[in-house]
């Protein structure tokens, strides 16, 4: 019966998104809502970019294992990433009206700068998206008692969502967010104060959290403590600002106020709601001490689902997997749609420079489609693979790769192509050799190579500026003589 509900809920979302779809008609409506979205749906479809498989299965599973300390990345630095783009980055990206943020890139630096960054923003969306498939996959393997395999539900989750991503775009996107983010809330709030009332009481939960040493948040007091614990409060606080995703619903917005202050309250919203599968877990701990402990061992994730099927009513299990299946597929859907429009827009399209608007929509479907199975199949081969690991990984090349130029090019004006380029390659080749070498367990490798970025755009601006003020010294001194 829950799987056949869960079914139902499926084929709905699929009927409003294609609904939502009569009003693409053009690129700009599929790949940025034809920026027509008002407040309310930007504050939704932020909060729903981050509201994911690693919100409501990996978070509580880091949380139970290390406290507060272990999700420093997720949900505070995800949050913190929607503030920041509201506060310094959606106003000035916003004024530029562009389709894609690697439009920025070739508008401030070129050619050679917009497809590196692209790539680098298509390979970084792969475990993120895979993480939103292995978590279906996981679901309807639960939900069918082992009957539908891993691989077969995550093969019936991707056809779910490109059902009316593949037509409807940004537009089915960002409506099927407001309403899946309105079931998330309300079921995972009436789930909270169902599990409190299980557990004794929600004072009891929190003691218990206490008397763990959940609530740790600071390192311990040593450098190399601290500088990995800066690197894990950047990756995605930093690496995820120049993604497609959060671009998209930065231009989709119907005004510069609702760019701006949409994913502020996003984030912070976020953040906040965040705890609530904290909450939960912490819950599960009290209402099955002994399965909560074998399966806290063994495999983390399982504590929240696990405890929802056997210990919860029927109708409190079609609250959890409605809202578990609202995040999932609200957060895979914007990111099936974002490295699409992304290599269509800036790679493609260089390659068809003539082709008129309805060629380049078509594209985009096409792209999505193909996208979908490269997933897919990266999901299948990356079984076992933590689904908060998976998403932490999918930040980290952008952060070394893409932060750098784009905060440069927006705040420093002597900021060149060439600084941009250097920034690139030092980023990714630090990077790569820390996590490659035994330096990456003393150094943290991200943190290394956004550092080799900033050395790499400093030198790279100014080192030709210095060569050619040094070269004009000489000939002056030439000429004198």
């Amino acid at each position: 019966m829950l799987l056949t509900l869960v079914i139902v809920y499926l084929l709905v979302t699929i009927a409003i998104g294609l609904m939502a779809a009569k009003r693409v008609q053009n690129s700009s409506d599929f790949a940025i809502a034809g920026r027509h979205l008002p407040m309310a749906m930007i504050v939704t479809t932020t909060f729903a970019t981050w509201f994911g498989s690693e919100t409501v299965l990996g978070i509580p599973a880091k949380f139970v294992n290390g406290g507060l300390h272990g999700v420093i990345e997720d949900p505070f630095g995800a949050g913190f990433c929607l503030i920041f783009v509201g506060l310094f980055f959606a106003g000035k990206l916003y004024r530029m009206t562009l389709l894609t943020i690697s439009d920025y890139f070739r508008e401030r630096y070129g050619r050679k700068v917009e497809v590196a960054c692209s790539l680098i923003i298509m390979v970084s969306y792969l475990g993120w998206v895979s993480a939103q498939v292995t978590a279906l996959g996981l679901v309807f393997n639960l939900l069918s008692d082992g009957v539908v395999s891993m691989e077969l539900g995550m093969v019936i989750g991707v056809v779910s969502i490109l059902a009316y991503t593949l037509f409807g775009g940004m537009w089915s996107v960002a409506i099927t967010d407001f309403i899946q983010m309105i079931i998330l809330v309300v079921g995972l709030s009436i789930l909270a104060v169902f599990a409190a009332d299980q557990a004794g009481g929600a004072d009891k939960v929190v003691a218990l959290a206490i008397s763990q040493d959940m609530f740790k948040f600071w390192p311990e007091p040593t450098l190399k403590d601290i500088l990995f614990f800066f690197a894990s409060a950047i990756t995605i606080m930093l690496g995820s600002i120049p993604q497609q995703d959060v671009f998209q619903r930065v231009m989709s917005a119907n005004s510069i106020k609702a760019a701006t202050q949409g994913p502020v309250i996003g984030g912070i919203c976020y953040i906040l709601f965040a705890f609530v599968p904290m909450f939960l877990v912490v819950s599960a701990m009290i209402i099955m001490p002994e399965q909560a402990s074998a399966l806290i061992v063994d495999d983390p994730q399982k504590v929240l689902p696990t405890l929802v099927m056997t210990q919860m009513p029927f109708v409190m299990q079609v609250l959890f997997f409605g809202a578990l299946l609202s995040a999932i597929k609200s957060c895979a859907s914007a990111t099936l749609l974002a490295p699409s429009v992304t290599f269509t827009e800036n790679i493609w399209r260089q390659f068809h420079p003539h082709q008129s608007d309805q060629q380049e929509l078509r594209a985009m479907r096409v792209t999505v489609l193909v996208f979908s199975l490269l997933v897919l199949g990266y999901a299948i081969r990356m079984q076992g693979t933590s689904i908060y690991e998976m998403v932490s990984g999918a930040y980290q090349v952008t952060l070394v790769g893409a932060f750098v130029p784009l905060t440069f090019g927006l705040y420093w004006k002597r900021a060149t192509t060439q600084g941009a380029i250097v920034a690139l390659v030092l980023g990714l080749l630090t990077w790569g050799l820390f996590l490659a070498t035994p330096a990456g367990q003393e150094f943290p490798a991200q943190l290394a190579g956004v550092l080799a970025s900033l050395t790499g755009m400093w030198m790279g601006s100014l080192g030709p500026q210095a060569i050619r003020n040094v070269h004009g010294s000489h000939h002056k001194l030439a000429g004198v003589a």
